[in-house]
């Protein structure tokens, strides 16, 4: 169990084990100084969402073996650099967020209210 906090302030929940997300590829959204993209948003990917990160630079959908990276696909979850999480935001193409799966250093660059809107219930 991790020992960070969220942006709710309790404890960093897991945000998917499969495929398996985080900086540490540990299934949580857990970040230090090494961290230098910010894996701290736990989204829940749309079809519409991946277009739009490949449009702007960030293919999440294509595979890439070399890496084992078997690409992402719509319904599952990663956790997404706040930057981008953030640039898709002032896009309007945000995706939803796991909010207790979301590291509290998010708060950063976003609010909570921010992060709220795009609340998955």
């Amino acid at each position: 169990m991790s020992l960070q906090k969220n942006v709710l302030g309790t404890t960093l929940r897991t945000c998917c084990k499969k495929p398996v997300t985080g900086f540490f590829r540990n299934g949580l959204c857990e970040t230090d100084e090494e961290d230098v993209g910010s894996h701290t948003v736990c989204v829940y990917l749309t079809d519409e969402f991946l277009a739009y990160s490949k449009k702007v630079g960030n293919d999440l959908s294509t595979p890439q073996p070399e890496y084992d990276f078997e690409g992402l696909k719509a319904g599952s979850c990663w956790c997404l650099c706040l930057s981008r999480w953030k640039q898709a935001y002032d896009a309007g193409k945000a995706p939803q967020v796991k909010l207790d799966s979301c590291h509290e250093s998010a708060l950063s660059l976003v609010t909570l209210e921010m992060l709220k809107k795009y609340a998955a219930n």
